[in-house]
């Protein structure tokens, strides 16, 4: 397979106006989820379950209880109450920013892009209480903290010269989550016109550089599926729009192109240390526009669960069996990563085009392999939690995560 370039390898680590009408958007709505709910994935057999049943979806109106005279944040009932929804979104697939979230717990919308001549990337996170926080973790060894007091929105800009990071954390009086949009300090995102809006304004960590410009996503199609990646059902993620299309522009750094896109989310009920060990989750385009994720998760009990699913552009899900892990090489930091490849021929191989991220506990790469008869290229990740706990890294975290009080830089 001929590949672009794609970007240099170096370690990372030490307006509010709506979209308009999008020439490649044909977005439309896909109606079903795990009919499992938040059930166990039989250890027997980890991916064929998950998860592609026709059970309508339905939002469940529970009210949440708050956890040890915590308050819990998100929408409220007309008589005060609060109600629960999942998934960070809506009835019709859309994002919803003010999905209740309880102390202690977390959830998260992750975009990625790539731009069409393969120069060009990024990743953005949106937190209600923060996975990596070192801040949300000390809070929760004496009671569970509110989640909306430890809010960031990670960026990640990769060109083929340079790499921008920033995630500045913020409290409640710099966060507002309403149904359609997700402020944190400067920065925002928002749904509107059937298009997310993602308007950055931060400065890198430590140097100061400012990091300004926007992104805008159209999703060619909204998914509704929700699955669960742990035995207890207490984690679960789900793709909003596995396929989209994006435009960059940042005037901090200098950059326009446009690309493909991804967007999902993950929540919660407790910290990410509980279940887990380690996972690998990697996400490729194929030829005919759709969208294959292997999620590859392995839990400190030993049990894996696999999930390899085909999102196509009719809202159609198609589950798949993942095939052989292959061992990387270890980054820089010594994290392991694995990708799932096919043979192509006796042995199947995956090649390592870039690391764009590399930390102690956190590496994000693309990878070329073969998947679905087809050779392609892959946004992956790599967390390995164990990393993620020790007292060394949580010490070193507040250099990279610092947290503002304000709403300013």
């Amino acid at each position: 397979m001929r590949t672009k370039s794609f970007f240099t390898h170096a370690p990372v680590w030490p307006s509010t106006s709506g979209c308009t009408d999008h020439p490649h958007l044909t977005m439309g709505i896909f109606q079903t989820i795990s009919g499992a709910r938040w059930s166990p994935v039989r250890p027997g057999n980890p991916w064929m379950d998950e998860l592609l049943s026709t059970t309508r979806f339905s939002v469940s109106d529970q009210q949440p209880s708050a956890g040890r005279g915590e308050r819990t944040s998100g929408p409220r009932n007309s008589d005060g109450s609060y109600v629960r929804t999942t998934g960070g979104r809506h009835a019709d697939g859309a994002p919803q920013f003010n999905q209740a979230v309880d102390p202690g717990n977390y959830l998260w919308w992750y975009i990625d892009g790539l731009s069409d001549d393969g120069q060009y990337g990024f990743s953005i996170i949106a937190f209600v209480g923060s996975v990596f926080s070192p801040y949300y973790a000390w809070a929760n060894n004496s009671k569970p903290a509110p989640a909306d007091h430890y809010c960031a929105i990670n960026v990640a800009l990769y060109t083929p010269t340079k790499k921008y990071w920033t995630m500045t954390e913020r409290g409640q009086n710099a966060i507002e989550r309403t149904a359609h949009q997700f402020t944190v300090g400067p920065s925002h995102l928002r749904w509107e016109n059937d298009c997310l809006t993602i308007q950055i304004d931060e400065r890198v960590p430590l140097l100061g550089n400012k990091v300004q410009g926007s992104i805008k996503v159209f999703p060619e199609q909204l998914f509704k599926q929700v699955v669960t990646l742990d035995d207890q059902g207490k984690h679960r993620w789900g793709p909003i729009a596995p396929s989209a299309r994006v435009d960059v522009s940042f005037t901090n750094p200098s950059l326009q192109w446009q690309g493909n896109a991804y967007f999902d989310s993950n929540e919660g009920d407790e910290a990410i240390s509980k279940p887990f060990s380690e996972w690998d989750w990697s996400r490729a385009h194929l030829k005919d526009g759709s969208t294959a994720v292997i999620y590859d998760v392995r839990q400190k009990n030993g049990v894996e669960r696999v999930i390899a699913s085909k999102f196509n552009l009719d809202g159609s899900i198609e589950s798949f069996s993942p095939p052989e892990r292959v061992l990387l090489r270890k980054t820089g930091w010594g994290i392991h990563r694995n990708m799932r490849s096919e043979a192509d021929g006796n042995t199947p191989t995956v090649s390592l085009l870039n690391t764009f991220e590399d930390t102690p506990f956190y590496t994000r790469s693309m990878l070329q392999s073969r998947l679905l008869g087809e050779d392609v290229v892959s946004m992956h990740e790599t967390l390995n939690v164990k990393r993620l706990e020790s007292k060394i890294v949580q010490f070193m975290l507040p250099w990279r995560m610092p947290r503002n009080p304000t709403r300013l830089f």
